[in-house]
């Protein structure tokens, strides 16, 4: 797990190190694979034909699945992590321990600049991103090395400062 673009196998050696690497349990990461494996199935995506599901693995160890779902209009689309973001926060959840996306290509595809955005506004910088491909094969960064530099809550003034300031 030295480096963060190297592609791993799906094989138990790697599993098992990714797993105690970024503090998740070897079925946890199972888990993550087959869920966002399983839930591309589900995608709506007529205009690209390119798949993606995505699963997150909650503080509390609940596991949350989206897929993309596309629009006529293209920019109203949606992203699968965008989907099970949504679905999470709506459901009650604010914690995440790990995001998982897969998708048919090979290697891996990232989260797109928009959704490592929003997986920012509701994950800690240190949370891994573990991408798989189509065979299983997975890359694995922390949200950090994906959006270095980023932009997050802890970033704007509290509630009210500008107006106290203007006064």
């Amino acid at each position: 797990m030295s480096s963060p673009n190297l592609l791993f196998s799906d094989n138990e050696a790697d599993v098992s190190q990714a797993a105690k690497t970024y503090g998740i349990t070897t079925a946890q990461f199972e888990a993550l694979l087959s869920r966002s494996t399983d839930a591309k199935a589900t995608a709506y995506c007529p205009y690209s034909q390119f798949r993606v599901g995505a699963t997150i693995l909650t503080e509390d160890g609940a596991f949350v699945d989206g897929a993309n779902v596309e629009n006529a209009a293209y920019p109203v689309g949606t992203c699968a992590e965008r989907v099970a973001f949504g679905k999470a926060v709506t459901g009650g959840h604010r914690k995440f321990k790990a995001v998982a996306v897969a998708t048919d290509i090979s290697p891996p595809a990232s989260p797109c600049g928009m959704c490592r955005q929003f997986i920012r506004e509701f994950c800690d910088l240190k949370t891994p991103i573990f991408m798989f491909d189509k065979d299983g094969a997975f890359i694995v960064m922390r949200l950090e090395q994906l959006l270095p530099l980023s932009f997050g809550p802890e970033a704007l003034p509290p509630p009210g400062s500008l107006t106290a300031a203007r006064g």
